[in-house]
């Protein structure tokens, strides 16, 4: 890959660990009952649109998302680690795409944002799920969810994650550190999309009518668990975003 290129993936890492960072840091305030909100990725948009200079970070986090788009897609396409053309090749190059379009739609609601218009793609996602077909979608999203969220576990315990900060430059102690944000991170992201598929599961066999997102499975860690949970799994979440912000000013073979 290019500088240019490469400049432009490691821009995307770091706002997509922004997301991440804020996500946690917002619904771990909520769970001490010290302000903040359970939140999910559009909520984060409404949050960073309130501060200000709004609109120039909104700017700023969908152009970085864009180049995360970029990032993934050239992932699936490029296949810069020579994935083999077998079944789990091919799997990892899916969910690559999956994860480009995901981050393509939050790119395309922020800056939609700025230049007027509603952030909220709910509407359209309601509409899959309440449609003749919507108790297959939501099963079928449930399945996904499923196998992100034991992907996100196999990374943390096997740790897969660490190639991705191997050529750090940094002392062993801070790589250390680094290591185990990364392993709680991926632990906390995996809760969080197991308890989405479990719901979406809930919702298609239950004919439930309701979308489900981050926020309905922060609600549900602390109607379940209670807050101190909830805080713990957010704290996680953030940590996962200083993973990607970190890993973010570092190359690696996902992007060289």
């Amino acid at each position: 890959m290019s500088s240019k290129k490469e400049m432009l993936a490691r821009f995307g890492i770091g706002a997509k660990g922004i997301v991440y960072l804020l996500i946690g840091a917002l619904t771990a305030f909520a769970a001490f009952g010290q302000g903040g909100s359970k939140s999910g990725k559009s909520d984060i948009l409404q949050f960073i649109a309130e501060q200000s200079f709004g609109k120039i970070l909104l700017v700023a986090l969908g152009l970085g998302l864009i180049g995360y788009t970029f990032y993934r897609f050239y992932q699936a396409f490029a296949n810069p680690k020579d994935l083999d053309d077998d079944a789990k090749g091919y799997f990892k190059r899916i969910t690559y795409t999956i994860s480009g379009i995901v981050y393509g739609l939050l790119a395309f609601s922020a800056l939609k944002m700025v230049f007027g218009g509603s952030t909220s793609n709910s509407s359209t996602a309601s509409k899959l799920l309440n449609s003749e077909y919507g108790n297959i979608i939501a099963l079928v999203l449930a399945l996904i969810l499923l196998g992100k969220a034991i992907y996100e576990f196999y990374a943390a315990y096997s740790g897969k994650f660490k190639e991705d900060i191997e050529h750090a430059q940094i002392n062993n102690d801070s790589k250390n550190l680094l290591v185990k944000a990364g392993k709680i991170g991926f632990t906390a992201r995996g809760i969080v999309i197991a308890i989405m598929a479990f719901l979406f599961f809930k919702a298609g066999f239950s004919n439930n009518e309701s979308n489900v997102n981050r926020t309905d499975a922060f609600n549900f860690l602390q109607d379940q668990f209670g807050s101190t949970i909830l805080a713990l799994v957010a704290i996680g979440v953030a940590l996962y975003g200083i993973f990607m912000l970190i890993k973010s000013k570092y190359p690696d073979t996902s992007i060289n």
